[in-house]
Parts: C-alpha cells; structure tokens; sequence
C-alpha cells in the first residue's frame, strides 16, 4: 500500500474544503461556549461566603465550563432595593434575596424577609412552601413579572443587637434600628425608628450614632459580619424565628438554559439549603453560649405576648391588601394552629 504524499498546498486545500462545513453549523461551535451569568446575593462578602456562595461554587463545578456563574454581593452590580428591577431586565441574571429587600412588585412582598411571627424555626419554611402551598404562589407570582422562582429557604431568626440592652418594651421607644421594610412596619407601633441604608454601612451607622442597632438576622449573623463588634447586646424574643429568602433567575435565561443545566442549578440550590440551616442552626447556639461580645436579654414572657398579640392584628391588616395576601396570611394561620396543636418541639 502507498501513502499519498501530503503536501502545503494539498494541506491548505483540505482546510478549504473544510471550512464551508465548519461555517455551514455554527450551532456545534456556540454550543461548546459558555452561557455565563451574573449573579447577586442580598448578603455582604463575609456572609455571602456562607449563605450563597456554595450553592454558586456547586453549580460552576458540576456544570463542566457550560455554565459559569459570576458571584457579586450586597450592592455591589446594584443595590439591594433594585435587585429586582435589574433581574426583570436581564442585568443580571440571577439573585439570591428576600422579597421584601428586593422590592418585589408583587403580592408576596410583604412575606418575604421576616413576617412577623410567622415561623418559629428554619424548617418551617421548606414545610410552608412545600407541604402548605407557598411555592405555587411565589412561583405563579413571579412568572406574572417575567421573573422565575427557584426554591425558598429559612435562615436564621430575627432578633435584636443593640448598643443599649432592652429589658422591656419601653426600652424599643425611639431606637433607629436597621431592619427589613416589612419588619419595620410592623416594629413602629412600639416606636421603633426603621432607617434604610446599604446594607455593608449599618457597622459605620452605629459607631457615628445613626443607628441604635439592628433587628436583622440572629447571633450568627452578628458575628459573622461585624455587627457584634460595634454593638453590646443580643435580645433572645426574636419577631421571626425564620428568615424567608429566595432564588430567582432571569426567565428568559431560564428558559434559553439546557434542560441537564436546569437540573443542577436547582440540585445546588437544594443542597445549598442543607448547610446554611446547620450552619445558622448550629452557630445561634454556640454564640448565645460562649460568645463573649454581646450580652443577652430577655422581655418576659407575659410582657412579650404584646408583641405577640400585634403580630395577630397586623396579620389581619395584611390579608386585607388583596387575594393572594388573603391565601398568603390564611396558610400561615393554618400551619400556626397545626404546630401550636403539636406542642413542643414545635412550639418551643
């Protein structure tokens, strides 16, 4: 057998030849491109290297190169308060918040964050979106707006740190406390001052006296990002045992993503869920017992059941806002009997 000689001009006219068919399926070579996405977390770096940054690092390692997701944190593509607006526009592509933070346009808005006395516990919320109807409704919502919801998740609950302990609730009259738009509201009956500013300047904001302290997030959280630095005092009474934060993507950018990528966006998600409850769980109880900066309080029992009894008004005046807010506030009242009937541990 001979072997043709190969030669520069008989290599080049291959390459040619070649080429028209190359050009003739420009799909086989956008498909081994890299979809690429920018992505926003509500939390500051410190936090968001534990509440978002290992469902995104999950994602860019299971993905192969077909996806590479770019992490950006509190503000720093926008801020907080247009994390929405900038979603519905494709400026990003993803965001990790609640939507209350990220004003949402929607009738869930108010039921993001910390509603008021809603939850005791973190798994309360993957019980309420999954097993009482919730996720049908955010995800309904947010496909009105051109937004798709991914998943739900609880964190940590919402409590008060401050530079002043609070012994009772004559103590919360007047405090400028950082805290969530809904939370806020519902916080200004007993004279509490809700101020809105970025989320990374609430430190600064108490050492130069414009803030009192937050009602934000649990000990953990205090700790984790500095807040317990510049403040003295951690009330345990909490107006929310959960935080309810989401994942959104972009729905076109949804839509456009490979079925075998959808599934593994949504699995680290999932995952993801599983390691900030351990971490936020574990962390509450080890920094109330052996944290040494913040100085716990407690309002009694009997005196706290004010706040508790507001709680029950103020969910009267939500469900009034429209139809959904109505079905919204009706499934929490459901649960809320469920696990009162339940008793301890659900109850504690």
């Amino acid at each position: 057998m001979t072997t043709k000689p190969t030669n520069r001009r008989s290599f080049l006219k291959g390459a040619a030849m070649a080429a028209p068919a190359a050009l003739a399926a420009p799909g086989i070579a956008r498909a081994q491109e890299a979809i690429k996405w920018r992505f926003q977390t509500y939390a500051g770096s410190a936090l968001g290297q534990e509440v978002t940054k290992p469902a995104i690092d999950a994602i860019n390692a299971a993905a192969q190169g077909e996806l590479e997701i770019e992490l950006y944190y509190a503000d720093q593509i926008v801020p907080t308060g247009e994390l929405f607006q900038a979603l519905q526009r494709g400026t990003l592509d993803g965001v990790h918040s609640d939507d209350d933070s990220m004003a949402s346009p929607t009738p869930v808005r108010n039921f993001g964050g910390y509603f008021p006395l809603a939850t005791k516990h973190s798994l309360d919320v993957p019980v309420l979106f999954n097993q009482y109807g919730l996720a049908e409704i955010w995800e309904e919502e947010y496909a009105k707006v051109g937004v798709k919801w991914l998943s739900a998740a609880g964190q940590d609950p919402c409590n008060f740190n401050t530079v002043n302990p609070i012994n009772s609730l004559a103590d919360m009259d007047g405090l400028k406390l950082y805290t969530f738009p809904t939370a806020g509201r519902f916080l200004s009956q007993f004279g509490v001052v809700p101020v809105n500013i970025p989320y990374e300047d609430a430190q600064v904001a108490v050492q130069t006296g414009e803030l009192d302290g937050m009602a934000w997030s649990g000990i953990t959280e205090d700790y984790t990002v500095g807040w317990a630095d510049v403040t003295n005092h951690f009330l345990t009474n909490n107006i929310s045992g959960a935080w309810i934060g989401s994942f959104f993507v972009n729905q076109q950018r949804w839509a456009d993503l490979p079925e075998h990528l959808k599934t593994i966006v949504s699995s680290a998600i999932e995952a993801s869920h599983t390691y900030r409850n351990q971490w936020y769980w574990g962390g509450e109880a080890r920094l109330r017992a052996q944290g040494d900066k913040l100085a716990l309080t407690t309002i009694p029992a009997d005196e706290w059941k004010t706040v508790e009894d507001a709680a029950v008004k103020f969910w009267d005046e939500m469900a009034e806002e429209g139809e959904t807010a109505a079905k919204i506030v009706q499934i929490f009242r459901d649960y809320n009997d469920v696990v009162s009937k339940a008793g301890p541990p659900y109850t504690f």
